[in-house]
Order: structure tokens, then C-alpha cells, then sequence
């Protein structure tokens, strides 16, 4: 009798539930999240092969590309058939898929809504497990002049220097501010103090010319703006 193979290896499928080929024959959207990450692992383990396994991590995310995208490279390696080798292998293409994100956002130079600014700023904040607070420096156009981290903080907060988003503001000449910062907890209401900050940028920069038009909190899939919820 022929022994068992060591592991599930891609290439000792039956054609049909090989995803190389699937993808070359009926294209990549025709592949599930798990065959794609499958084809960048190759093969699974003694029980299972790459589709079942990569299934069984997605499954311990919820099925969610971003929570997998945040699980650091000893959490994948917890997985039987997960080596070093492996878990690089997935934690570069997911982050590849974020920069590419990031580099779409970055075409959106104009704000036009409040949606439009969440495009901006989610591929920067969204998946962070800590608070920072940004400002978009507009032109009169509603074009970004520039994005600038103000502030990194813990979990629980971020200070913010209204003297030093105004002298920025001067410096690259800008006519308009939007504040964005993340909520890490994922929740969408605006403490008090996310009220006060806004309210006391909003005060510094009327002295100025100097418009805040809003202000968002932005989490993984969703965002809140001030403007739109009347509260600016």
C-alpha cells in the first residue's frame, strides 16, 4: 500500500477543486477569499488541504479579510500547516491589498462628502488598534492640500495642539480643515471630548478664515460625521 501523502499539496487535487487553475480557466473573482489565500500557501497539512485550512482560519475571524489582516504573524503560525514561511506569505499580500486601497484613496484629492473623506482616511485609520487624529488641509477648491497625523495616543484617547493644526493650516495655506480620528472599540459616538475638541478648533479657526467643515469618526466599515448629524 502507498503511504499516505504528508500533506494536502495543491498539485495532488483533482483538477476541479484546484484553485490555480480555477482561476486560470474561469478567472480570480471566481475564487473564495480561502482558495486565493490557499494558492499563496500551497499546501495544508496532514488532515486537511490549503482550502480546508485556510477556510478554518477565516472562519476564526468571522470570515472578515480585515480581522485577518490584523492577526500578527504568531497568531497564523498557531495553526497546524501554518509555518513562518506561511504566515509571511499571507500577512505581505493582505498588506499589499491594503496599500492598494490606500493608493486608490489617494486619487480622491477633492472632497465632496463626507463619504468621500471616509474613502481617504479608512485605508489609514480603520484597522488601527490605536487612536490617531488627522487633519485635512483643504484649498479652496475642497482639494486635500495636505494630511497630517496630528496625534497618536492609547486606545482610550489622543491629545490634540489646536496652535499647531492653526500654524500648519498658515504654512500650506488652506482655507478649510476636516478632522478625522478612529474609534480602535469600533463604537460611532462622539464622547465629550471628541465635542469639545471640535468645538474649540471650529472657535480658533474662525479667527482665522479659516473654515472646519467637519469632522469624522472613522472605524473599520463605518464612519460618523459631524456635519452630516447637524452637530458641527
Amino acid at each position: 500500500m502507498s503511504e499516505k501523502p504528508t500533506s494536502f499539496s495543491i498539485k495532488n487535487w483533482s483538477q476541479d477543486d484546484q484553485p490555480r487553475e480555477k482561476l486560470r480557466d474561469k478567472g480570480k473573482a471566481s475564487l473564495s477569499d480561502a482558495e486565493l489565500i490557499a494558492i499563496l500557501i500551497g499546501s495544508g497539512n496532514r488532515e486537511e488541504s490549503a482550502v480546508a485550512l485556510c477556510k478554518r482560519i477565516f472562519a476564526s475571524v468571522d470570515n472578515n479579510l480585515n480581522a485577518l489582516g490584523k492577526l500578527s504573524l504568531s497568531q497564523l503560525m498557531e495553526f497546524k500547516g501554518i509555518g513562518e514561511a506561511k504566515a509571511i506569505s499571507i500577512v505581505a499580500a493582505l498588506e499589499l491589498g491594503r496599500r492598494r486601497r490606500l493608493e486608490d484613496a489617494l486619487q480622491l484629492d477633492k472632497i465632496t462628502s463626507s463619504r468621500s473623506v471616509f474613502d481617504v482616511m479608512q485605508p489609514i485609520l480603520g484597522d488601527l488598534p490605536h487612536e490617531e487624529f488627522w487633519i485635512l488641509y483643504l484649498n479652496n477648491s475642497n482639494k486635500v492640500i495636505q494630511k497630517n497625523q496630528l496625534s497618536k495616543g492609547g486606545i482610550t484617547g489622543t491629545l490634540v495642539d489646536v496652535r499647531l493644526v492653526l500654524k500648519n493650516a498658515l504654512e500650506v495655506g488652506a482655507v478649510a480643515l476636516i478632522l478625522c480620528h478612529n474609534h480602535p472599540s469600533g463604537t460611532l459616538k462622539p464622547s465629550q471630548a471628541d465635542k469639545d475638541i471640535t468645538k474649540k478648533l471650529k472657535g480658533a479657526a474662525q479667527s482665522l478664515d479659516i473654515s472646519v467643515l467637519d469632522h469624522l469618526i472613522i472605524t473599520q466599515n463605518a464612519y460618523y460625521s459631524f456635519a452630516d448629524e447637524n452637530i458641527m
